[in-house]
C-alpha cells in the first residue's frame, strides 16, 4: 500500500508537468505562428470591454474633463492690441529718452548742424543760381558762403553797436522814467510814501552787494557761455560750407546705410523735407524782416529810444515762434514807458498787437503756404519741449524740425498706400504671435493658394 501511495502520487506529479510542458508548446506556436488567437484569447477580444475607472470626484456618468484652452486665444482682441502696442511705445520712449540724453550731452554740437542746415537751406538757392549761371560748383559755393557770412556779422556788429552808441542815453532816460515812476506812485491813491520807496531802493541795494558773489560767478558763466558760443558759431561755419558743398553726396551716403527695403520711400521723402525746410526758413526770414521794419517805424516815429536797436531784436526773436514776439514785444514796450511814458507805450503796444495779427492772419499763411503750416497747439509744446531740451537754440530749432516729421510722415504714409495699390507687399514680415490668431483657417488657405498661384 504504502509502494502504491508512492507511485500514485509520482505519476499525479508527472501528468501536471506533461500538461504544463503541452500548454507552453501551445503558446510558443501561437506566438511564431500566423494563425488565430486561442479560443481563450478570442473569447476575452469578444468580451465587452469594461469601462475606464471614473475619475476622482465624478458623481455621474458621462462626465468628461475639460480642456484647457491656449490662454492667448482667451485674451480679447483689444486687450492683446493694446498690450502690443504698449511694449512697442515703452521701447520707442525708452529710445527717445537715450537720445535726449545723448543730444544734452552733446548739445553744442547738434545746435551747430541744425543750425548750419537752417543757413544752409536759405543760401543753397544763391548757389544753384550762381551754377547755372555757369560758375564753378566750388567758387559758387565759395561765394555765397562769404556773402552770408559776412551779412549776418554785419548784423550782428550793427547791433552791439547801436546798443553801444544809445546806452549812455537810455541811463539817462532809465534814470528820468524812475524818479517818473516815484512821483507818479507818491501822488497815486495807495498812500505811498517817499520813505517807503527809499527803503526799497536801499533793499534793493543791499540785495546786490550781499550777492556780488553769485553776480561774479554769473558774469564768469557768461564768459563760458560766449566761448561755446563762438565755437558753435565756428562748427556751423564749416558745417555751411561742406554742406552747400557736397550736400547731395552727404545725403547719398545716408541713405546707403538704411535697408534695402527702406532706401526707396526715404529716397523720396527727403527732398520734399528740404523743401519743406527751405520754404519755412524763407518764409520766416521774410515775416521777421517785415515785422522788424514795420515795428521799427513805429517805434521810431514814436522817438523811442533805441528803436533801431530794438528792431533788429525783433527780427531776431521772430525766429521763435509765438515766444519771441512776446519777448519782443514786451521789451519794446518797457522801454518805451521807462523811456516815454506810459501814453507812448500804449501806442507801442497798439502797433506790436495789430503788425503781429496782420503776420498771424495775412503774413504767414501766404508766405509759409499750408506745406509747413503747424497746428498752435504742436508750436507751442515743441517749443517748450525745445526750450526745456537746448533752451533758445532748442525752441528755434523745434518748429522746423516738426514741420518736416510731419511731411516725411505724411509722404511716407502715402507711398505706403501707393505700394499697396499697385499689389505690392508691404515692406516688414506677416503677423505672428498673439496677433496672428485672428487669422482664420480660410485666410491662411486663401493667402497659401495666392503664394501657390505666383
Amino acid at each position: 500500500m504504502a509502494k502504491t501511495g508512492w507511485l500514485g502520487r509520482l505519476g499525479k506529479r508527472l501528468s501536471h508537468v506533461e500538461a504544463r510542458l503541452a500548454e507552453r508548446r501551445a503558446e510558443v506556436e501561437a506566438e511564431t505562428s500566423d494563425s488565430a488567437p486561442p479560443p481563450q484569447a478570442q473569447a476575452a477580444s469578444a468580451a465587452p470591454a469594461s469601462p475606464p475607472p471614473a475619475a476622482p470626484g465624478a458623481e455621474h456618468a458621462g462626465y468628461t474633463a475639460p480642456v484647457r484652452p491656449d490662454p492667448v486665444s482667451v485674451i480679447p482682441w483689444g486687450v492683446r492690441v493694446a498690450a502690443e502696442a504698449s511694449w512697442r511705445l515703452l521701447l520707442l520712449a525708452g529710445m527717445l529718452w537715450v537720445l535726449m540724453r545723448v543730444i544734452s550731452e552733446v548739445r553744442l554740437v547738434v545746435l551747430a548742424f541744425a543750425a548750419a542746415l537752417l543757413v544752409t537751406a536759405l543760401l543753397q538757392p544763391f548757389v544753384v543760381r550762381l551754377r547755372r549761371l555757369g560758375m564753378p560748383r566750388g567758387l559758387a559755393t565759395a561765394v555765397t558762403a562769404i556773402l552770408g557770412f559776412v551779412v549776418i556779422g554785419l548784423v550782428g556788429w550793427f547791433v552791439v553797436w547801436q546798443v553801444m552808441d544809445n546806452l549812455d542815453q537810455l541811463s539817462d532816460r532809465l534814470r528820468e522814467g524812475i524818479n517818473d515812476l516815484k512821483l507818479a506812485a507818491l501822488d497815486s491813491p495807495f498812500h505811498v510814501t517817499e520813505k517807503q520807496i527809499n527803503e526799497i531802493a536801499k533793499n534793493l541795494s543791499e540785495t546786490i552787494g550781499t550777492n556780488t558773489e553769485q553776480i561774479t560767478s554769473a558774469g564768469l558763466q557768461g564768459v563760458t557761455v560766449l566761448v561755446e558760443v563762438l565755437t558753435g558759431m565756428l562748427l556751423a561755419m564749416f558745417s555751411t560750407l561742406f554742406l552747400l558743398y557736397d550736400g547731395k553726396r552727404i545725403w547719398t551716403w545716408t541713405t546707403s546705410l538704411l535697408p534695402a527695403a527702406a532706401r526707396p520711400g526715404v529716397a523720396g521723402a527727403g527732398p520734399r523735407a528740404w523743401r519743406t525746410l527751405t520754404a519755412y526758413v524763407r518764409g520766416t526770414v521774410l515775416v521777421a524782416l517785415i515785422d522788424a521794419v514795420f515795428i521799427g517805424l513805429g517805434l521810431y516815429f514814436l522817438d523811442v529810444t533805441m528803436a533801431v536797436p530794438l528792431a533788429v531784436f525783433i527780427f531776431l526773436f521772430a525766429f521763435i515762434p509765438l515766444v519771441g514776439a512776446v519777448i519782443s514785444g514786451a521789451l519794446a514796450v518797457v522801454v518805451a514807458l521807462v523811456t516815454q511814458g506810459p501814453f507812448t507805450a500804449a501806442m507801442v503796444l497798439l502797433v506790436v498787437l495789430a503788425v503781429q495779427q496782420i503776420e498771424g492772419h495775412v503774413l504767414q499763411p501766404f508766405i509759409l503756404g499750408r506745406a509747413v503750416r503747424v497746428h498752435p497747439l504742436a508750436v507751442v509744446l515743441s517749443v517748450a519741449a525745445g526750450g526745456l531740451v537746448a533752451g533758445i537754440g532748442g525752441a528755434v530749432v523745434a518748429v522746423p524740425l516738426v514741420a518736416v516729421t510731419n511731411t516725411v510722415v505724411g509722404y511716407l504714409r502715402a507711398y505706403s498706400r501707393e505700394q499697396l495699390h499697385h499689389g505690392l507687399s508691404p515692406v516688414g514680415p506677416g503677423p505672428h504671435g498673439a496677433t496672428a490668431l485672428g487669422q482664420t483657417a480660410a485666410e491662411a488657405e486663401e493667402t497659401r493658394t495666392g503664394d501657390n498661384g505666383a
